[in-house]
């Protein structure tokens, strides 16, 4: 399937990261442009600093004419979310900062571009931690980040501009790993595949979803 990526440009923050390494890479066999943003890229973004965000995307817009696309991958990984204050404010409150309010301020001054160009494709990485309550930090920043998705989406919508979130399970990294998907585990890949059929053109239908990679939490089943 031809997903029309040719030459798109397509600004990946967080592209040094796992997931966002691997959504580079299948981009780049799209024939897409991506660029890779992050404090430590030759593309530096601060995603904490708004005036960074926004000079690092006018510089973009500046080198190659216009942004096609946004993907957000710089969240810190929930393996470095203390356990021992999944319910504390603070550290609620900075998870929260780190990803659902990193991804609206970058979200917010790209989509200042792509109102002009009328087109645009913006994708946010969350968590099925969003689904289930073992901690307090880890649910409330995947569920914020969703719901700023969605309305996000709707204030957008039918103006060629897409929000979506995608929802990864237990990610293996390990391409010859076996998937249990059972336990909601998937790859690597699959991941980055997703991400990347987002942001064709030719998705116009689909926005305002949070889409699970993976087998979505399950349900109870009753004795």
């Amino acid at each position: 399937m031809d997903l029309q990526l040719q030459d798109q440009v397509i600004l990946v923050l967080g592209g040094n990261g796992t997931i966002g390494a691997d959504v580079v890479n299948v981009l780049k066999s799209e024939g897409a442009i991506p660029l890779v943003a992050s404090r430590s890229s030759e593309l530096s973004i601060d995603a904490s600093d708004e005036a960074s965000v926004r000079a690092g995307i006018e510089k973009v817009v500046t080198e190659y004419g216009r942004l096609d696309g946004l993907v957000v991958s710089s969240a810190p990984a929930a393996q470095t979310l203390d356990p021992a204050k999944a319910d504390d404010p603070e550290q609620v409150l900075t998870a929260i900062d780190g990803k659902a309010m990193t991804f609206l301020r970058t979200a917010n001054i790209a989509l200042d571009v792509m109102k002009k160009q009328g087109y645009g494709r913006i994708i946010a990485l969350s968590g099925k931690n969003s689904y289930v309550t073992d901690s307090t930090t880890a649910s409330a920043r995947n569920a914020t980040l969703n719901v700023i998705v969605k309305n996000l989406a709707d204030q957008n919508a039918g103006s060629g501009i897409t929000v979506n979130a995608i929802s990864p399970g237990f990610v293996i990294e390990d391409p010859n790993a076996g998937i249990d998907r059972a336990d909601g585990q998937t790859s690597l890949r699959e991941v980055a595949d997703t991400i990347v059929f987002l942001l064709s053109p030719k998705m116009a239908s689909i926005s305002g979803e949070i889409i699970s990679v993976g087998h979505k939490a399950k349900g109870v089943i009753l004795p």
